[in-house]
């Protein structure tokens, strides 16, 4: 088959790859994401097929013979460094996964409405609202700001070493898939726990037998029964996944230190016990060759970590019982902020969970004692705080955030306005349907409840630019804070999600 990419004429063998496998695969394009492949539901495999918005992974190669498929190598320069400078000036990207796909469909189709153009992405981290204001023509360029310091301040947000840049925003983080040699073999993993090597991720996934993530349309379950007593405040919650746009990924040669999977985020948590680094090392050493390990969307979904569960009954003076999912160091973490509850573990089948996920457990806690008094003022256990108000007529969110010295105002306000995006849908949308036996269900990223552009209310973000203490982590106050509002505002029901479907 013959098709142009980015004006360069390419002849290749058909093999019934995916346009995505054929990119990055044998062509070596990076910019091109793997999110979710085969599921096409996060957009950042997204390309220009003759000019059109395409995602790749699931558009058969052989699709494009003939025609003139554009990456974001091929995008006119001054459209791309226009686009990437927007969204670095208004924090429209953090980690940089999903933005390049973004980047071309802007730059593709018109923005008059940029809530429909980003119907076809989900991105976890900005909260969208920065995005949309990127396409605004009164977007405030980049000037003299100091990036060393927009990364400090990303690095105490996201958690692990962030760089920030406009190479950022096209994708260039250093994600362990774009940097593994193109000869390495490639480890997925297969259903009976091992890992199955071959020369591609297409012949992997094959001899894996992977198949397609699925979703279902049971509500999310709530796996512990509230303690027994006359509480004069309830919360069940439920499964929650991470869901951050990059699935699982490491590379190693012989002998040498394995490729983080962390790269330009922190996946709020969910990878700092990631096996791929692991794994990645002990199949070099094993093969002679470098190996990388990649783990598909379904794989983090049943491998990796999620938010633990909790059924609570608080009391006004802050007295009550916490039940939730046995988790290392997940008591220590309520008790931190929560002296007066008692913690009760319980064992449950399901799938692995994780006090290392963005406020896990304090968080709980917080929102408890503070719903119980009617306030939403929160002070994390590193002593950052912040306020939030929901507006009842709008939805319009309004917080205030004191973390210190603030290093960058955009870069906190891009994570202030991520963590009431996670926050919202956490309260209201967000949840898996598991099982009796344990097993997760929900496997497609649309099905997770995360919200999208145009459910998104407008925020509002306050910076106390008088805080002269040490810099230090913000939005994880601001996610409680606005969980709390949230949850407020509905009238504190004992059960989130609150609103499973409305924003589906």
């Amino acid at each position: 088959m013959q098709f142009s990419l980015n004006g360069t004429q390419v002849d290749l063998d058909d093999e019934g790859a995916s346009l995505l496998d054929l990119l990055r695969e044998r062509l070596g394009i990076r910019s091109a994401k793997d999110g979710c492949s085969p599921q096409g539901q996060c957009g950042c495999c997204t390309v220009l097929v003759d000019g059109s918005p395409r995602v790749a992974c699931v558009t058969p190669a052989r699709r494009v013979a003939g025609r003139e498929v554009t990456t974001l190598e091929g995008l006119d320069p001054s459209t791309r460094d226009r686009w990437a400078e927007a969204l670095l000036a208004t924090g429209g990207s953090q980690c940089g996964f999903c933005t390049p796909g973004i980047v071309l469909r802007l730059a593709a189709t018109a923005t008059a409405n940029v809530d429909t153009a980003l119907l076809a992405h989900l991105c976890r981290c900005t909260g969208w609202q920065a995005i949309v204001e990127a396409v605004a023509p009164t977007a405030t360029p980049v000037g003299g700001r100091d990036l060393h310091a927009a990364a400090e301040r990303s690095a105490l947000e996201g958690g692990v070493p962030q760089r920030v840049g406009s190479d950022v925003v096209l994708g260039a983080g250093g994600f362990a898939e774009d940097t593994a040699p193109p000869d390495a073999l490639v480890a997925v993993p297969t259903p009976d726990g091992g890992w199955a090597v071959a020369e591609t991720l297409h012949e992997a996934r094959r001899a894996a037998g992977k198949v397609q993530g699925r979703r279902t349309t049971r509500p999310p379950v709530h796996p512990l029964e509230l303690p027994p007593g006359d509480w004069d405040l309830t919360l069940r919650t439920t499964w929650i996944e991470p869901a951050a746009l990059e699935p699982d990924a490491s590379w190693c040669a012989p002998g040498g230190e394995p490729w983080s999977p962390l790269a330009n985020g922190g996946a709020f948590g969910a990878k700092v016990d990631s096996d791929a680094p692991a794994t990645a090392r002990r199949l070099a050493d094993e093969h002679g060759r470098p190996v990388r390990v990649v783990l598909s969307r379904e794989d983090t979904v049943r491998l990796g970590p999620k938010r633990p569960p909790i059924a609570a009954g608080i009391n006004a003076d802050g007295t009550g019982i916490v039940r939730v999912v046995r988790t290392p160091r997940i008591a220590d973490a309520i008790r931190s902020v929560a002296p007066g509850l008692v913690v009760e573990e319980v064992d449950v089948p399901g799938p692995p969970t994780s006090a290392r996920l963005r406020a896990a457990g304090w968080a709980e806690a917080a929102i408890l004692l503070a719903a119980v008094d009617r306030r939403t003022a929160i002070t994390a256990p590193n002593g950052s705080q912040a306020t939030a108000t929901v507006d009842p007529a709008t939805g319009a969110v309004h917080v205030r955030v004191r973390a210190g010295r603030p290093l960058d105002e955009t870069v906190l306000r891009s994570y202030a306005i991520g963590a009431v995006h996670m926050a919202l849908g956490w309260v209201t949308s967000e949840g898996l349907f598991v099982d009796e036996t344990g097993e997760v269900h929900d496997l497609t990223i649309r099905s997770f409840g995360i919200l999208r552009a145009k459910d998104m209310p407008p925020v509002t973000v306050d910076i106390d630019t008088t805080d002269d203490r040490e810099p230090m982590n913000g939005s994880d106050a601001v996610f409680a804070a606005v969980a709390v509002a949230a949850w407020l505002g509905r009238g504190l029901p004992s059960e989130w999600p609150t609103e499973r479907g409305t924003f589906t």
